[in-house]
């Protein structure tokens, strides 16, 4: 019968794991430290690990690598209720398996489960064919936690060290250049130079000598050698960014240098070997400009190889409080500011907008609001108008019951309806979520712990929906508190 192994150090946790995952075919057995777990895999050989990121006495990620160098091909499930995207990335860069967030969908999980097991079986049972052998601050930081976001963290974490060509694609300001700059953050090759240059931003007849160079008289203007980026950086990463924009005979050298790591200078006939690690992203669509026949199909398929693919921020609207507070952070430090908060009026506003612009767009409107904003609060006023509505009932504000208790959801409904609103069920929602975490929030006196566990989401979660609510969220912290939360 396989084995699983859950390590964590919440009782509750092991216990509805336990339960959820238990059964005729499947023995689980548990450990609440990470020393505890380490000497449960050298000896019950387990057939697949759940493994919590924060244990009381070692780090996850480090107790992974003891795992790991047990058995190599032990599939390693990992999950934590703090989802950083470090974490994420860094999980899947070191080879998990795969990364879930608490709390855990226990659908999801057993099937993420039933997955680890079968390729834990194909890897330790051989196939036996006739005679023959088997063959912070700190940093830019990219923010969201909507499902889309965490498989594009995975997907960093997985292509990050295996120093191969990436495609990133998606629409302009959806982050092309933060991922690239993630990917090369975790590769191999994080000790050497990383250069990022937009191919739409140089013109055409200059691309090509500043990528590979030019010998003296190999133009008009050229008087003397230049050396490109791509023998510049040998040994580092290139990001070329709209790399839909190039010419085709740059097309067709670049080609050549993913191909050999070889490339000669414009003007010259000497080969010149690199080696160079090639991140491109784009926002248009690749695959329709190589049947018009403006990019070449060649190179298409060689960039192809690896693509993570970006959401727009309308499809993710669930992080924009998250990129709210974010930014806020980040600006009120750049420009010495002391913006607490936006007035939910201006988040409500904000999440309604369309964001054709992407996180762009929503980073310039926050710090548009702040630059404007003559207090220590963003009203509607101080955002740009291409956020606000035209009219003054487009985005009302919540119905509560004349005793400030239950909202009236089939009067704002048809009031949404009469302003002409086409994001009701959004709105609606939000509506619902404040009168929930108002009440919630009272009946466990402002404690976060307590209202997270009332309400079946993370502490996590549960600021994220208070902030985006304009909800106070410093009540009820203790040092307890924090604690108990691990």
């Amino acid at each position: 019968m396989p084995r699983l192994l859950v390590v964590d150090d919440e009782p509750n946790v092991l216990y509805s794991l336990q339960k959820c995952l238990s059964s005729d075919t499947l023995e689980v057995v548990t450990a609440k430290t990470a020393h505890e777990g380490i000497g449960l895999v050298a000896e019950r050989l387990p057939d697949a690990v759940i493994l919590d990121v924060r244990l009381p006495d070692m780090s996850g990620l480090d107790a992974y690598d003891r795992i790991r160098q047990i058995d190599s091909r032990l599939p390693v499930i990992v999950i934590t209720a703090f989802a950083k995207t470090e974490t994420a990335i860094e999980a899947m860069r070191r080879g998990a398996f795969e990364y879930l967030l608490k709390p855990v969908d226990f659908r999801r999980l057993r099937e993420v489960v039933a997955k680890a097991l079968e390729v834990s079986r194909l890897s330790h049972v051989p196939a036996v064919i006739s005679d023959e052998e088997p063959e912070d601050m700190a940093g830019d930081r990219i923010v969201g936690y909507a499902p889309a976001m965490q498989e594009v963290y995975k997907a960093i974490g997985r292509v990050a060290p295996q120093d191969v060509t990436v495609l990133i694609v998606g629409e302009s300001g959806t982050g092309k250049e933060l991922v690239a700059r993630s990917i090369y953050h975790y590769s191999r090759r994080s000790h050497a130079p990383f250069l990022a240059i937009n191919c739409a931003a140089i013109p055409e007849n200059l691309l090509e000598s500043e990528l590979f160079g030019h010998e003296r008289g190999a133009f008009t203007g050229a008087d003397q050698r230049r050396i490109g980026k791509f023998e510049q950086v040998s040994g580092g990463t290139i990001f070329l960014d709209e790399i839909a924009d190039m010419s085709s005979a740059t097309q067709a050298k670049v080609l050549r240098l993913l191909q050999e790591q070889r490339f000669e200078r414009v003007g010259a006939n000497d080969t010149i070997q690199t080696d160079v690690r090639l991140i491109a992203a784009t926002n248009k669509n690749l695959a329709e400009l190589v049947e018009q026949g403006t990019f070449r199909q060649d190179l298409f398929y060689r960039l192809n190889g690896f693509m993570i693919q970006l959401p727009p921020l309308r499809e993710r609207r669930g992080d924009i409080p998250l990129l709210i507070d974010h930014f806020l952070r980040v600006f009120n430090h750049e420009l010495g500011k002391n913006i607490r908060s936006l007035t939910p009026e201006s988040r409500r506003l904000l999440e309604a907008h369309h964001w054709p612009g992407n996180v762009r767009e929503l980073q310039s409107a926050i710090k548009f609001g702040m630059l404007h904003a003559t207090g220590e609060v963003v009203t509607p006023d101080y955002l740009p108008e291409s956020c606000r509505p035209a009219g003054p009932t487009a985005v009302p504000a919540p119905i509560h019951s004349p005793t400030g208790g239950a909202l009236e959801v089939g009067q704002y409904t048809r009031q949404l309806l009469n302003a002409g609103e086409g994001d009701v069920y959004r709105l609606v929602s939000a509506a619902v979520d404040r009168v929930v975490l108002e009440e919630v929030m009272r009946h466990v006196k402002g404690n976060q712990l307590q209202a997270a566990e009332l309400l079946g989401i993370s502490r996590t979660t549960l600021r994220a929906k208070l902030r985006a609510q304009g909800l106070a969220i410093e009540k009820g912290l203790s040092a307890d508190a924090e604690h108990a939360e691990r």
